[in-house]
């Protein structure tokens, strides 16, 4: 399964937008698969994004989490990826480029994008 920057994204707008600032049980993205939300958390998890339960077994098609809460890496991304705007720039400069891309550069090409946004670069 390849990884999906705009579900990433979605995942993690979705956990903030709870009051608790966990992730509501029934937890769903709309037009995705509950195999491929939880794989995204699975790798989410790994990549220091949110919290989770790891639910993988023997039985598993794919690995597979639930998402539990953002961790502060979470909140940082979120942070450079919450403005539509910059992040359909972002989402373009990636795919003219060639369509993949690392979460570290992601990071790096959306805080660029944000400091020339404020005019800050």
């Amino acid at each position: 399964m390849d990884r999906n920057m705009n579900l990433v994204r979605k995942i993690l707008l979705e956990i903030e937008n709870q009051v608790t600032g966990y992730a509501p049980n029934n937890f769903a993205v709309e037009g995705y698969t509950q195999e491929q939300i939880r794989y995204h958390a699975y790798i989410m998890i790994q990549g220091g994004l949110i919290e989770g339960i790891n639910r993988t077994d023997l039985d598993s098609t794919s690995p597979q989490a639930i998402p539990k809460n953002l961790t502060w890496a979470g909140h940082e991304f979120l942070e450079a990826a919450r403005n539509d705007t910059i992040w359909k720039k972002a989402m373009d400069i990636v795919k003219e480029k060639g369509g993949t891309i690392t979460i570290t550069v992601l990071s790096q090409l959306l805080s660029s994008l944000m400091k020339s946004h404020f005019g800050l670069s």
